[in-house]
């Protein structure tokens, strides 16, 4: 089963199985130019930022705005099946969860949006291949870091990022056996939580916001871009 950014090679089935559909429009030029509003969105946000700013919605709006044209991104270029749709919704929740983080008293309402944004991921990723080997170095990857994090925790934050930390783990388990740019994303992803986590509850990192965000919008265009990409079904 073959999809390419050109859209010559889709399977008959493609939408019956909640893989990714055809895209609009088949000639490749077209992907990076749709893209470029993503990139322009992301230079504003990283010039306006200064950590001096106050909390505001103009600011979760501008932070917001990179996720928010990726969603109108697969809905214009990518329209119909599931999996593209799945993506959608991750980055609406994304999204959401972005503006709850602006402000510091909002934490655990940002961290429910993100965890309905990686249930949401799953879904799309599905168990096919299973990759079971895949697990272990995950498990051996976060287990020590989430243990050590976790003596630096409030009390009431310990079951909540417990919780998000475990499907976390699990989303990159699944990002990785689907390889390809969703392999890469979930990294990306992971390693933009693990950072952000460490320098909000163990010790404060040079110039982590940055790190945090650029790694952030890189996983989620990576992400959103495996809807161009055949899954490799087949597992071992």
């Amino acid at each position: 089963m073959q999809a390419t950014l050109g859209g010559s090679h889709v399977d008959m089935d493609t939408r019956e199985e909640g893989l990714p559909g055809k895209p609009r429009f088949s000639a490749q030029p077209h992907v990076g130019r749709w893209l470029s509003p993503f990139f322009l969105t992301c230079a504003v946000y990283f010039l306006l930022w200064s950590p001096e700013n106050q909390p505001s919605w103009v600011g979760a709006l501008i932070k917001c705005l990179p996720i928010l044209y990726l969603v109108v991104f697969l809905w214009t270029v990518y329209p119909g099946g599931s999996y593209s749709l799945l993506l959608q919704g991750a980055l609406v929740c994304s999204a959401v969860g972005d503006s709850c983080l602006v402000w510091p008293e909002a934490f655990l309402h940002g961290m429910a949006a993100f965890t309905v944004a990686h249930l949401l991921y799953l879904w799309a990723f599905g168990l096919t291949p299973l990759k079971p080997g895949l697990l272990l170095p995950v498990l051996l990857a976060s287990i020590p870091y989430y243990g050590l994090l976790l003596w630096h925790l409030p009390p009431d934050m310990v079951l909540p990022l417990t919780a998000y930390s475990l499907l976390l783990a699990v989303m990159l388990w699944r990002g990785l056996a689907r390889g390809g740019s969703t392999c890469w994303g979930a990294l990306l992803f992971t390693l933009s939580d693990a950072v952000l986590a460490w320098n909000l509850f163990v010790h404060p990192l040079p110039h982590a916001h940055l790190v945090v965000m650029a790694t952030y919008y890189a996983a989620q265009i990576l992400i959103a871009l495996s809807a161009f990409q055949s899954p490799r079904l087949k597992s071992n």
